[in-house]
Order: C-alpha cells, then structure tokens, then sequence
C-alpha cells in the first residue's frame, strides 16, 4: 500500500494562536479516538521537529539560516490506497488542521 508524508506546516501570513488548557484537553480526547479510527493507516506518527543542521557538499552557506521546525511543525506517515484517502485520514486529525496551519501530504515512492 502507498505511503504519504504528512507535514504540518505553518500557512503564509496565518497565525492561528495558542487553544486554552480546556481546548487542548478537549483536542488530546478527540486526537485518541481519531488515531483509534484509524491505527491501520497509521504508520509512524512521526513528531515535532527539533534542532538540525544543513549538510552540503560545499561549506554551508553563514546564516541565519531558516530552521526547518520553523515550517513544519511536525510529520506523519500515513499508509492508504491512494493520496485522496491519504488527505482524509490527515485531515480528520484533531489540531492537525487549523486556522494558519495546514497539512501537506505527499507521496512517498519505494525506491
């Protein structure tokens, strides 16, 4: 079965805020019974992104440089039948999907 990258990202221009303790409360229920829903298509729920350098053939160039956990807040990898199904599983996602952000789901090709 194919597999899709899931990139939770920051929308141009979007700020979505911070939910409240009860909001977040409300989201981590809704979050477990979603990945319940749907364990089978859940291949890695990948994570937030930390600290990381830029490796280049050549000396890498002076920064500052854009950090990527900047962009991506995080990833997944979500396996399904094709890339429509793929958006249905990320989109269905409690907090994934939001005011100004966003998810980007590519597919992944074996090599």
């Amino acid at each position: 079965m194919p597999k899709y990258l899931c990139l939770q990202r920051a929308l141009p221009g979007g700020e979505g805020g911070q939910p409240s303790p009860a909001q977040m409360q409300a989201m981590y229920a809704k979050f477990n019974e979603w990945r319940e829903k749907f364990q089978d298509k859940l291949t890695d729920m990948g994570g937030r992104l930390g600290r990381g350098r830029l490796v280049t053939a050549e000396p890498g160039p002076d920064g500052p440089l854009v950090e990527v956990k900047e962009l991506v807040g995080g990833y997944m990898i979500v396996s399904a039948a094709t890339l429509d199904k793929a958006i249905e599983v990320a989109r269905e996602c409690p907090g994934l999907v939001r005011p100004g952000s966003g998810v980007e789901v590519i597919e992944i090709h074996a090599p």
